[in-house]
């Protein structure tokens, strides 16, 4: 395929795609039908013609007819008087209308047959306009239930759910690491303050077993001296072993 063939192909389906995107429904299903509407008013001028026609045939066959029987009546009268030649030419007179009026009534037939076509595409031509009016009615009304429905689409697309859910999912995201960053400095809290009363029971001459049965006390009873036999003395804090 040559260049040029492609790039006009290409130019026609852009123009096509253009055109499909400005069409509206409404309007050319109206103009669909007043084409039919136009079709139909031609139609039934062409009709008309082809009647008259026929018309106009059928006249001059019985003309023909009529005159090849007033000529066939002179030459009677003509044969009645002895005039033998007037006889034969009008005899011959006759026979010329006669040729006319049956390629008259030829034509005729021919015309009537045409007609009669012409008169069922009018009957077809009317019953399709008729269907295509209930048709474009109905039509119209899905055209514009769809764009309906396509607008509350769009209204719908336009009101930001996705990205409100995508805060609501990066914000969870952002607790669930504060909280987790809480409960990693809760624990190393704990850690250090462990640290710190293995550190001083170090230093008071404590061994880890004696701390160990210490921590299973609470403040008040520490400070009421109820640890005996925890391997502490004393009536503080402070005391020693």
């Amino acid at each position: 395929m040559g260049f040029f063939d492609r790039l006009s192909r290409l130019v026609r389906a852009n123009a096509n795609a253009v055109v499909g995107a400005m069409e509206d429904p409404a309007k050319i299903l109206d103009q669909s039908v007043a084409d039919l509407q136009s079709d139909l008013i031609k139609l039934r001028q062409a009709v008309a013609t082809a009647i008259a026609s026929q018309k106009r045939i059928q006249n001059q066959a019985e003309q023909a007819e009529a005159q090849a029987n007033t000529w066939y009546e002179r030459a009677e009268l003509s044969l009645k008087k002895g005039e033998e030649d007037l006889a034969r030419e009008a005899l011959g007179r006759r026979k010329t209308c006669q040729d006319t009026a049956t390629a008259l009534n030829t034509q005729l037939q021919s015309q009537a047959g045409q007609v009669e076509q012409l008169k069922q595409s009018l009957v077809k031509l009317e019953s399709k306009i008729a269907e295509a009016k209930t048709k474009k009615d109905m039509l119209k009304a899905r055209a514009q239930a769809a764009q309906a429905q396509e607008q509350l689409q769009s209204a719908v697309g336009n009101l930001g759910t996705n990205s409100s859910m995508a805060a609501f999912e990066r914000m969870e995201e952002k607790v669930q690491s504060l909280e987790a960053r809480s409960q990693a400095a809760a624990e190393l809290a704990g850690a250090d303050l462990e640290s710190q009363f293995a550190g001083w029971c170090q230093n008071q001459g404590t061994n880890r077993r004696a701390f160990g049965r210490y921590r299973g006390f609470d403040l008040h009873e520490l400070q009421n001296g109820q640890y005996e036999g925890s391997g502490f003395t004393g009536t503080g804090l402070g005391a020693t072993q």
